[in-house]
């Protein structure tokens, strides 16, 4: 089962996404120096030879099926609501009526918070808790608040939302 079975990562470091420039995985980091994101980079041959297709294939359908490409470590710090593979959805009618001949939609409402933001923030949740972070904050104009909240809560870090003054009403 993916949230009751060690599995091997294969991450090896962080990259800053406008310099290249390598940080440790397993430390806590904001931006770069150079003020850029910071990337997630793998053992993509190590992956390979690990994971086969029919492996994963007989895994159950979650976000945590492909651990060995998840930054998170050790199983006792997956955070989990129970984030699903959503399905793509066909548009024919749409299609149709565009001139196209297929169109897709992801379908992220079945997300345990309704958002595609789900996915992202229980990674961050789950490496701070690895990394031993005990509060969280960010700002937000709904999903992604909602989603970090939800997920923090469930692991007891505590959180502090805030909607910038600047937000459009809806």
């Amino acid at each position: 089962d993916n949230l009751t079975t060690e599995r091997p990562t294969f991450v090896t470091h962080l990259e800053c996404a406008a310099t290249g420039e390598h940080y440790p995985a397993d430390a806590l980091h904001n931006l770069s120096r150079a003020g850029k994101p910071l990337l997630v980079r793998y053992d993509l041959d190590g992956v390979r030879e690990a994971l086969t297709k029919e492996a994963l294939a007989g895994r159950p359908q979650d976000l945590w099926r492909y651990r060995e490409l998840l930054p998170v470590r050790r199983l006792a710090d997956i955070v989990s609501l129970g984030e699903a593979v959503t399905p793509l959805l066909t548009l024919p009618k749409l299609g149709k009526a565009l001139g196209s001949t297929e169109i897709l939609v992801k379908d992220e409402g079945r997300q345990p918070t309704g958002s595609f933001k789900a996915r992202g923030l229980v990674m961050a949740v789950s490496m701070a808790k690895a990394l031993g972070v005990t509060h969280m904050a960010m700002p937000t104009n709904g999903n992604a608040g909602a989603a970090l909240a939800a997920d923090a809560s469930r692991c007891g870090i505590r959180t502090t939302i805030f909607c910038p003054e600047d937000t459009p009403e809806v």
